[in-house]
């Protein structure tokens, strides 16, 4: 007999399922880890699940060549080869950026250069964008394979223009029009000590603020870039992680506050220098520095609108915590990275980049009492001939309730409408004994998916 499956998901899990059957028929696997190995394998083909790593780099006057950054001591030939190392090590699939310089040139430059090179081609860039008209701009750069860029937006041009890229995740639901979305915010505050520089970030981050404000708060936002900021009580930082509206309020994976500039207490979170003595262009004095950084979000934090931050996945690269005030290639030997990444690291930029990860999960990562607003499911389980479900509704809702064979075989279906409480039991007394899944679905398609036994 041939099931019919509703749609390409229940085909692929059938296809799945048999392989694993198949795969175990033939072996000698004690059934209690062939039973434990099933559920986590049904759960990772239900949900939709992916993994985006993100990667933040101020490239320090990439084809910016002025004063003492020059095409002898900044060459962007030459950082094309360093960045090459360097993103084929990160494989990021968020890459975003400070200090390029103005115009497309070098933005193509980099991606046909440093990114799609040695049979990579997925790669694509954003729009170019300086309603600041500064000589230095930002950039993203997203794996096309994962990821669309859906639109950008400037939210403030004063000083530097701040931007925002939306993009969606290539997920297996697009076809019914449903994805995860992430927001990133690039910025690159006004560098300086002064009183006016200060307040220069000040306004920059309430300026961005406002506008995430006065747009749509309830989203996935990473603010990122090299801040400028030497210590966590500054007002642009304090503003970030204190704003007002709770889903703009930021929040530091790292959180370690305090003041960062020239503290050996914070000498494993330091982002600035990688070199002790200056070539003219970079700066010198070694890592004392905490400027740059990737901010998340509540909705990001908790993963409250499938996109989740994977826990002490946030890391600076090439810092490994013993080159407090000095180069990161002076002794003792730094073997955070790969030697060819610590010279690419050394010769690309004064700055280290920042990476954290994304969970993309349009299910677990989220509390099943938030994917579909029932505040009470309870069933008898196991089961011997028949199954009594009990469902508390928050609100008046509809839902589909089906039961599946470990094949695949769809054997029980039926919608319900407007629940808020209701009480259905489902005969199981002509069923074989084993292992079955219940599934409760909405409208817009989430499950809560659960594992019951009949006696």
């Amino acid at each position: 007999m041939i099931v019919q499956f509703e749609n390409k998901q229940e085909r692929l899990i059938k296809i799945r399922i048999e392989n694993f059957s198949n795969y175990i028929s033939q072996t000698k696997i004690p059934v209690k880890y062939i039973i434990f190995t099933f559920f986590i394998l049904i759960n990772s083909w239900i949900f939709a699940q992916d993994t985006i790593k993100v990667m933040q780099y101020n490239l320090l006057h990439y084809g910016n060549y002025f004063n003492d950054c020059t095409e002898s001591n900044n060459n962007v030939v030459d950082k094309n080869g360093y960045l090459k190392t360097i993103i084929q090590y990160v494989k990021p699939d968020i890459f975003t950026v400070n200090e390029m310089g103005k115009g497309q040139y070098y933005q193509i430059s980099l991606m046909n250069d440093a990114l799609n090179v040695d049979g990579v081609s997925y790669y694509k860039k954003a729009n170019y964008s300086n309603v600041a008209n500064s000589y230095i701009v930002n950039m993203l750069y997203y794996n096309s394979e994962k990821l669309v860029l859906k639109s950008q937006y400037v939210a403030q041009n004063y000083i530097r223009d701040i931007d925002v890229y939306q993009l969606y995740h290539k997920s297996s639901d697009l076809e019914s029009g449903d994805t995860a979305f992430i927001y990133c915010v690039v910025a690159h505050l006004k560098a300086g000590s002064d009183p006016s520089d200060i307040s220069a970030r000040t306004n920059m981050v309430n300026n961005s603020l406002s506008y995430l404000n006065s747009t749509s708060p309830e989203r996935n936002y990473l603010y990122m870039g090299d801040l400028n900021t030497k210590t966590s009580s500054e007002q642009c930082y304090y503003n970030l992680l204190n704003y007002s509206n709770p889903n703009i309020r930021f929040y530091d994976p790292v959180n370690k506050p305090g003041s960062w500039n020239s503290s050996y207490e914070f000498r494993d979170y330091h982002t600035q220098s990688t070199h002790y003595y200056s070539n003219g262009c970079f700066s010198s004095g070694g890592m004392d520095d905490r400027f740059d950084f990737i901010l998340i979000n509540n909705q990001v934090k908790n993963g409250l609108k499938y996109v989740k931050y994977i826990s002490n996945s946030y890391e600076t690269l090439g810092q490994d915590g013993k080159h407090y005030n000095d180069a990161i290639n002076y002794s003792p030997t730094n073997t955070s990275v790969p030697s060819d990444v610590l010279n690419a690291l050394f010769n690309m930029s004064d700055h280290l980049p920042v990476i954290l990860k994304l969970e993309i999960d349009k299910t677990l990562s989220i509390p099943e009492n938030e994917r579909i607003p029932i505040s009470s499911l309870n069933f008898n389980n196991p089961i011997n001939d028949e199954l009594k479900i009990n469902i508390i509704s928050k609100s008046k809702i509809d839902l589909k309730i089906s039961i599946y064979s470990v094949l695949g075989k769809r054997l029980f279906e039926k919608d319900f409408s407007e629940v808020r409480n209701l009480q259905h039991n489902i005969p199981f007394d002509k069923l074989s004994k084993g292992f079955y899944l219940l599934s409760i679905s909405d409208k817009k398609g989430n499950k809560i998916i659960r594992k019951i036994i009949k006696n």
